[in-house]
């Protein structure tokens, strides 16, 4: 019954939606609706892509490339402007575009200059005008002819600065037999610019540097010379000195408690503190040590400017989180020095949280209160403070009353905290330190008392300007300990298949890990395609397996040695996650996912603690299958409810690709399909056809297909996938292809917040 009602709703949305796709029904008499736009085009060095960047003009979004779901829902609307469903649809329909053959011809002029800038002076482009029943085709047929290619690139420089730089060919942008590319041209501009600031030319700009082009061989080739502009070859002597002096740093003032409200409140410190050639200036109170303001300031006294000292010293002053806003400025104070100023603002350092709650249960009555407290610059050096505590107690009719009292703590530092790290690193990297530890403990007279604790240190860090991410958990301990259950509360809650029974086990996990990251996403180009890739590997255990063996310790009467007499986990497993973003253009997209994680339990371990083994299935893996209900291998429990226990594995395999499409205002669709599966390690008794053989798993990965609809709010993304089973490897020949999926058993609804990859 329920699959006959969802049905006939995608049925019904379907033939409303078809039903308004007369797409020229708002279209005025004697005009067209602009229904494609094409691009042939015989250019090999240009993307088309990059020519449909410079179209003035393109048709209504489209899903899937033909379907304009945008245009349908805003031809739903009635005429009549003053019901307020016809203005609905309009505001999150899209009205018709209406082909304006104004906007074609910039189109044709803005393809035209972008070809001449690559080189192509000679290149040809022409339209096409299809019309159809108030419909209208774009074609731009794009002839490249042959382009101009550099021949000979000459430098004609005699300032020997400039010179060394522009010739360095190792760095030089500019290549022999390379297109007459303009953009290539003024990016050769920039570096050698930007490369003499970097060595204390303050005062040089790329618009000295002008280009002499020749093209009078008649062969489309280009000879290039670099010489300076003759605003600069012009200039009287005192120009030409103040140009090419190079520039020192002086001395560094810096201004901290600035308040960009008040007026004059630079001149109104109250205390100044010089250490060498640093001046640092303090309102009120110091707000940051004079340490931790040097040592986040790129520009050193006597040293040359430097441009990429001045990125470096607005990213790492950014980065702290005692700093709200950064300004630098510089004065020239006599030739060749300057004076910097570093003007800081800070930020709100202190704030407080406190919550309550009530409850009442079946005659039980409960109170909880929690309070918190953060300070973003506890010892003056940006370190981030945070502790909350919480505490519960609930009166009850049967039994006595019950406890939970806890409390997290952890503290950030804005640095490297680790000996035997120059000082040099440390300068070119950003990085911090997290200490942090936990504790927990409740006591429920009926059913038991129990204690959690956790503690760690971890390190992370990049390097400035690079895409890589670093985090290395020093160490990580984690200690579950239950002196005390009730025997009901054993037989009815912890039977061997519960979910609860993997919470109330004792445990402990010494470890240690490292996790990084890549990605080629920039902000600036929203339409390039781009990757990213996440990798880590940790391991527990050895240490104390080594102490154990070291000292010669005895093994408990299983054979295993145990902490608090506990039996410590011991294992290595590594992680690896890709994700390839293929942007059509602004509305649709492709996302190709591959994952692979292996984990593999030795020395004083049988198998992996639960919390770290894989598991399949769900929102963010084959969604065909609910949470946790798919593998390993071919194994197919017996229970009417989820296995977790056995359901569970040592190596996990995820692929997927998805068809990502906005639809209009914050709604996106999405088609996807899925395929995956996990294994065992070992051939476990409990776990029948689980086990990962070269010549059989191909076999077992499990395939999924389905739709999904998203609620885009740029800070969050709300998520709804509905996945069917296509191929499930725990059945038996032709059963195992589901092309008749029954409600019961081959789908899946999936709820979560954020993209799955």
């Amino acid at each position: 019954m329920a699959k006959r009602y969802i049905y006939s709703i995608i049925c019904m949305f379907f033939i409303l939606i078809l039903a308004g796709c007369k797409s020229t029904k708002y279209v005025p008499e004697g005009e067209y609706l602009l229904n494609k736009v094409a691009i042939k085009s015989d250019v090999p060095d240009v993307k088309k892509e990059e020519l449909q960047s410079y179209l003035r003009q393109t048709p209504n979004a489209s899903v899937l490339g033909f379907w304009k779901l945008q245009l349908g829902v805003y031809n739903l609307s009635g005429k009549d402007t003053t019901k307020w469903i016809n203005r609905m649809l309009r505001k999150i329909g899209d009205a018709p575009e209406i082909y304006n053959p104004e906007q074609t011809d910039m189109s044709l002029y803005q393809m035209q200059k972008f070809l001449q800038n690559k080189g192509y002076f000679n290149a040809e482009i022409t339209t096409e005008l299809t019309t159809k029943k108030q419909k209208a085709k774009i074609t731009y047929h794009v002839k490249g002819n042959r382009p101009y290619i550099l021949n000979r690139y000459q430098i004609l420089i005699d300032q020997p600065d400039v010179y060394q730089i522009a010739s360095d060919t190792a760095h030089s942008l500019i290549k022999k037999n390379m297109l007459f590319d303009s953009n290539v041209l003024d990016a050769e501009r920039e570096r050698i610019a930007s490369e003499m600031r970097n060595q204390g030319f303050y005062n040089f700009e790329k618009d000295y540097l002008n280009y002499v082009a020749d093209s009078s061989m008649h062969n489309n080739t280009i000879n290039l010379q670099l010489g300076f502009r003759q605003l600069l070859t012009e200039a009287n002597d005192s120009l030409k000195d103040k140009i090419f002096t190079q520039y020192r740093i002086k001395e560094v003032i810096i201004h901290t408690d600035y308040d960009p409200l008040r007026r004059n409140n630079i001149q109104e410190r109250v205390d100044t503190i010089r250490k060498g050639d640093y001046l640092i200036s303090y309102g009120k109170k110091r707000n940051l040590r004079i340490q931790t303001l040097i040592n986040n300031c790129f520009l050193v006294p006597g040293e040359l400017y430097s441009d990429r000292d001045v990125e470096k010293t607005y990213a790492t002053l950014n980065a702290l989180a005692a700093v709200k806003y950064v300004n630098l400025l510089f004065r020239e104070v006599e030739p060749g020095w300057l004076t910097c100023y570093v003007v800081t603002t800070p930020a709100k350092s202190q704030a407080f949280t406190v919550e309550g709650e009530g409850t009442y249960s079946a005659g039980d009555i409960g109170v909880a209160g929690g309070i918190g407290y953060q300070h973003r610059n506890l010892f003056r050096g940006s370190e981030q403070f945070s502790i909350q505590g919480r505490a519960a107690y609930e009166w009850r009719q049967v039994g006595g009353n019950a406890i939970e009292l806890g409390a997290d703590a952890s503290l950030k530092f804005p640095s490297f905290l680790i000996p035997f790290v120059n000082s040099a690193w440390r300068r070119s990297n950003n990085a911090a330190t997290d200490l942090n530890v936990s504790y927990n403990y409740q006591k429920r007279p009926l059913e038991y008392s129990r204690t959690i604790a956790s503690a760690g240190i971890n390190y992370s860090w990049h390097k400035q300007g690079s895409r890589f991410r670093h985090s290395y958990d020093l160490v990580d301990f984690s200690y579950v300990y239950l002196p005390w259950i009730s025997d009901e509360f054993k037989d009815y809650f912890l039977n061997n298949q519960s979910v609860l029974k993997y919470s109330y086990e004792d445990h402990f996990i010494m470890r240690m890990a490292y996790n990084g990251s890549y990605s080629t996403y920039r902000p600036n180009r929203p339409l390039s395609n781009y990757y990213s890739l996440r990798y880590g590997v940790e391991t527990a255990g050895n240490l104390l397996y080594g102490i154990n063996h070291l000292f010669k310790m005895q093994p408990a009467d299983d054979g295993s040695f145990r902490v608090f007499n506990i039996r410590y986990s011991q294992y290595v497993k590594a992680d690896f996650d890709f994700a390839y973003n293929q942007v059509i253009d602004p509305n649709n997209r492709f996302v190709y996912h591959a994952a692979l994680g292996v984990g593999l339990p030795y020395g004083n371990a049988a198998s992996l603690p639960f919390e770290k083994r894989y598991y399949s299935g769900g929102a963010n893996s084959v969604r065909g299958w609910a949470v946790r209900t798919l593998g390993p291998g071919t194994f197919k429990t017996d229970n009417t409810y989820i296995d977790f226990n056995n359901q569970s594995g040592d190596i996990k395999l995820d692929l997927n690709v998805e068809y990502r499409v906005k639809l209009f205002s914050v709604l996106e669709g999405a088609l996807f399909l899925d395929a995956g599966n996990i294994w065992t390690i070992h051939d476990y008794e409990t776990q029948p056809g689980g086990l990962f053989r070269f010549d059989t798993f191909y076999k077992q990965i499990a395939v999924a297909y389905g739709l999904g609809i998203r609620l885009n709010f740029n800070f969050f993304v709300f998520r709804i996938d509905y996945g069917l089973k296509l191929y499930d490897p725990a059945l038996v020949g032709q059963d195992r292809w589901r092309v008749k999926p029954t409600w019961k058993d081959d789908m899946a609804f999936h709820f979560a917040i954020g993209y799955p990859f």
